[in-house]
Parts: C-alpha cells; structure tokens; sequence
C-alpha cells in the first residue's frame, strides 16, 4: 500500500518540478508549446518577467532572453572623410532588448548573432554616412562626442526618409523586412516603429563610442606635414618678432650709450676748460707780480725743450733776443 503511494507522490513532485520554471534576474522568458510560441490577444509573443512561473511539463519549453545591457565589439574598419582621407576607425556598441516579443520574431527566435548582423550594418552605414559628413579635424577633436551621439540617436529613431541628409538603403531595408514579418505575424494596435531604427527589432541602442582612431600612413604624414609646417611658420613669427625687438632694444642701449658718451665729454670739457681757466688766471696773478722773472723762467723752459737732443742744430743769429739770458750781464748802474 505504500509503494503505490510513493510512486504517486513522487509522480507528483516531478510533474510539478517540470511544471515550474524559473525566469532569473536580468532575463526574459518566452514559452514554447510544440515548439510554437504562446501569444497573447494581439498574437504576440507573451513574455514572463524574472521570477517564478508555471507551465504544462513535457509540453512546454522555455526560450530564455538576456534583459542585460550587451556589448558588440566592432572590427576596425576604414572611413573615409569629407577630405576624402581615410580614417581607420575601432569602436563599440552598447544594447539592450527593449521589446523582447518583437525581438523574437525579427530575430528568428531571439538569435542574438542575427540581432548583431542587423544592428552591425545598420551601424556601419550610418557612421560611415556621419563621418563623410566631416573632415579629420572635426572627427579627432571637439566633434568626436557630438559623432557618436548622432549615431546612436539616428540608430534609435531612424531616417526620416527625404528629410534625413544621411541615408542607410542597404541596412534600412534588411531592417525593414523583419520588421514587416513582426507586423504581419502580430495583430497590435500600437503604432508601428520606423521601420529604419532599431526599435523596429525590439533593440535600444544606449551608447556608440569610439575606441579608437588611427590615421593610415599617407594621411599621418599629410597632417604631421602641415603641422609642422604651421609650427615652423609660428617659429619664424616668433623669431622675427624677437629680432625686432632686439634691435630695438639694441638701437635704444646705442643711443643711451651716445647720449651718456656725449654728455660726459660735454662735462669733462667744461671742467677742464675751467680748470685750465683757473690754472691761467692763477699763473697770470703769480707773474704778474714780477714779469721779468717770468720771461727768465719761460727762457729756461725753452733752453731745456730746445737743447734735449745733442743732434739738433739750430741757426740762430747770435744777437738774437733768444739768447740773451745767456750773455753776460751789462752793468746797467753806469
């Protein structure tokens, strides 16, 4: 009697194992009967949020969904430019399922690598249509966040067909059939999604950056060119600048070294004039006291500049005034 009972309860306890599933944090679930999805009243898929759930065991089977933020890596690839430079360019993309039902029918059943394929060519063609758009100077500097930003934002809403400058045909329309299979699978009375965005497949794009830029040889070489051309010609700016002022600054210490030179001999001949002034003044008050003493001493002077040299040879007439102190004095009281 047992035995039957245990056999029951444990049939029990696995059917109500298989019954329950667990939708874990950070995740969706969709339930599969037969292999077809369940739907709801506007046949599209039903989704059951984290948490615990039930379903027919053996019947049913549960698709799991990753509610996460993902991340796709990008391969580097080349851009060319306003310029038509080209540009190779690594960056990344950052998405998330903001509408799990019809991201599994545009997907084929929550495939991500499909969802990727979509979202990478969407991507593609918009940052190599943005980046035609500008030349390299604006895509290294100050237009680097305002590119992304357009991108991410143009990936979200989508072209405005006539109205949008830059146009994706190519993603646009793979973008736009699974979307047109979502719609003709489900009977919703929301309003469509553009068909161009990614919103048509259930995705958010929440940030495009931009990993890297490396510039190929033929166009490093280009830039570094022209800037070093630009600094050189700041160089020779600059340098001309400082020859200026150096010869102004030169001009300006010459003509204060004139001026200063001018001015001290302007002094030193005043000075000396009026020593040399004094010097007579005093010598005509000091022989004016006795002449002919004075004419004896200027004749000496004389007699010692004129007979320096033994080789000189002076011809003088010998009753030449010269010579008189050099006679024999006359008795002058006779």
């Amino acid at each position: 009697m047992r035995k039957p009972i245990i056999a029951v309860i444990i049939v029990v306890l696995v059917v109500l194992y298989a019954s329950l599933f667990v939708v874990q944090e950070g995740q969706r679930g969709i339930v599969l009967r037969f292999g077809k999805v369940l739907r709801d009243d506007e046949n599209k898929p039903q989704v059951y949020a984290p948490g615990l759930h039930f379903k027919i065991p053996f019947i049913e089977t549960v698709k799991s969904l990753d509610a996460r933020i993902q991340t796709m890596d990008n391969q580097a690839d080349r851009f060319v430019t306003k310029e038509k430079k080209d540009l190779i360019v690594d960056s990344y993309i950052k998405w998330r399922i903001s509408d799990f039902s019809r991201y599994y029918l545009a997907t084929g059943g929550g495939d991500i690598s499909q969802a990727e394929v979509l979202l990478k060519r969407k991507f593609s063609d918009r940052l190599r249509s943005e980046m035609g758009r500008l030349d390299v100077k604006d895509i290294v500097t100050d237009s680097r966040g305002r590119l992304t930003t357009d991108v991410r934002d143009a990936l979200n809403t989508g072209s405005a067909g006539s109205d949008d400058e830059v146009q994706t045909p190519a993603a646009d329309d793979a973008i736009a059939s699974a979307a047109a299979r979502v719609e003709r699978e489900t009977n919703s009375s929301e309003p469509a999604p553009n068909p161009n965005s990614m919103a048509a497949l259930g995705i958010q794009v929440v940030d495009v950056r931009i990993k890297q830029i490396n510039l190929p040889t033929e166009v490093s070489d280009a830039i570094y060119n022209r800037m070093r051309a630009e600094r050189e010609a700041v160089a020779r700016s600059q340098r001309s600048q400082g020859q200026e002022e150096a010869e102004k600054l030169r001009a300006q210490a010459d003509y204060q070294v004139t001026r200063t030179l001018a001015e001290a001999q302007r002094t030193a001949l005043i000075t000396r004039g009026e020593g040399d002034g004094e010097a007579a003044k005093l010598f005509a008050d000091a022989f004016s006291q006795d002449p002919d003493f004075y004419a004896f001493i200027r004749s000496l002077r004389a007699y010692e500049s004129s007979f320096a040299d033994n080789q000189d040879v002076m011809v003088l007439s010998p009753d030449s005034d010269f010579f008189r102190y050099m006679k024999a004095p006359t008795n002058t009281a006779r």
